[in-house]
């Protein structure tokens, strides 16, 4: 089976891990990764990245120019796709930019046109109901009734697809999974020390950006209410909310609780997750975000989630978009934006260290069954098979 899968996501190697494992699960497969030449990615990192091709065999990068740089709805590549196309001959050919994306019309229409016959896929995280107008409305007609099948992020997306007459083959899966040699459990009493923790005192987790969607604001007013416990707050990330969340937590009486980390590199933040009793995704949907093809956010999948399974920590989440299916029996769930939920659920955990424990290893076990990249590369394959 030869497969290509297109995306600016695989510009970092990290993320590549999944199709690495797929490209050897069997002989006979090999996998292109076609990515931007070049990427502007913004946020945090603001430097343009120049990506460099990869031959590993059965499992290739292929860097291909790219004319838009900085938005994945507008990226599409540039006319060396074609000779690649012509000399690989992919039976599958999967897009992860999306129903509505031109990447994924450029791959279909060229698919047709240089009579290669590979199955179109595509790969989406979209979970909020949206309508189109022309001629953007077109462009998701002509993409879906060219699709042989779809991998959606979350169970959502899957509906709202179906919802805009989509009905083929679906899978429902995240685009990433967890290195579990990585992300394990590990006691971390040098680094509790060095963040001044005590031994005995709970360490309720937060990993992310810092902004309101998030549900920050929740989790504050929710352990101001388990003040009579010993517990410390500690929080991985950066964002626009630090400074009002210091404020808050100075009014609430817990600033000298709150232990604020930032910049921590990626394969050290599993040091950190080793720290926490718990792990709380507290996020809530919101309506204030705006594009030009779709209106509001609510949480995707929640990939932190299945990093805090796999090093054992017990998880507290909200019931925004995804979170819930992915924690299932694996940790407590509470109405977002509700901190008198969320503070009933720190005080089970708090109050039972057992409960504590049983849940980590509930999610230990599921992140290890469901959400490895291997576990994910078979479940992709097995999909692919199915087409």
């Amino acid at each position: 089976m030869k497969i290509i899968v297109a995306s600016h996501t695989y510009i970092v190697d990290l993320n590549r891990e999944k199709l690495r494992i797929l490209a050897n699960l069997e002989p006979g497969i090999e996998v292109i990764v076609i990515v931007p030449r070049l990427w502007n990615p913004g946020g945090v990192q603001s430097e343009q990245v120049k990506s460099e091709p990869v031959d590993e065999g059965n499992f290739k990068v292929v860097p291909i120019s790219n004319l838009s740089q900085n938005n994945q709805g507008l990226l599409t590549f540039g006319l060396d796709l074609i000779p690649l196309l012509q000399s690989f001959k992919p039976d599958i050919i999967q897009i992860e930019q999306g129903a509505k994306a031109l990447t994924y019309a450029e791959f279909i229409t060229l698919n047709k046109l240089l009579g290669i016959g590979a199955k179109n896929v595509f790969f989406t995280w979209w979970n909020l109901p949206y309508t189109l107008k022309f001629p953007v409305s077109l462009l998701e007609q002509y993409n879906l009734g060219n699709t042989d099948g779809i991998i959606v992020g979350n169970q959502d997306g899957a509906e709202i697809l179906r919802d805009h007459g989509y009905q083929g083959p679906m899978e429902v899966m995240p685009q990433l999974g967890v290195d579990e040699t990585l992300f394990k459990p590990e006691p971390q009493p040098e680094l509790r020390a060095e963040l001044g923790i005590e031994p005995d005192t709970f360490v309720v987790g937060f990993v992310g950006r810092f902004v309101e969607e998030k549900g920050l604001i929740t989790l504050a007013k929710a352990l101001a209410k388990v003040k009579h416990h010993p517990w410390k707050w500690l929080l991985l990330g950066r964002g626009e909310l630090r400074s009002p969340l210091l404020d808050l937590a100075q009014e609430l009486g817990i600033q000298d609780r709150l232990i604020i980390v930032e910049s921590v590199a990626h394969d050290r933040v599993w040091q950190y997750i080793n720290v926490m009793n718990t792990l709380v995704l507290p996020s809530e949907t919101t309506y204030k975000f705006k594009t030009l093809t779709s209106v509001g956010w609510k949480e995707q999948f929640g990939h932190v989630l299945i990093e805090a399974m796999a090093c054992q920590v017990a998880l507290i989440g909200s019931d925004s978009g995804e979170i819930p299916y992915v924690i299932d029996q694996a940790g407590l769930v509470f109405p977002e934006g509700n901190p008198e939920a969320l503070a009933d659920c720190l005080e089970k955990l708090i109050s039972n260290p057992d409960l504590t424990q049983e849940l980590g290893q509930r999610g230990y076990e599921r992140a290890l069954s469901c959400y490895t990249n291997h576990a994910l590369a078979k479940q992709q394959l097995e999909f692919y098979k199915q087409l």
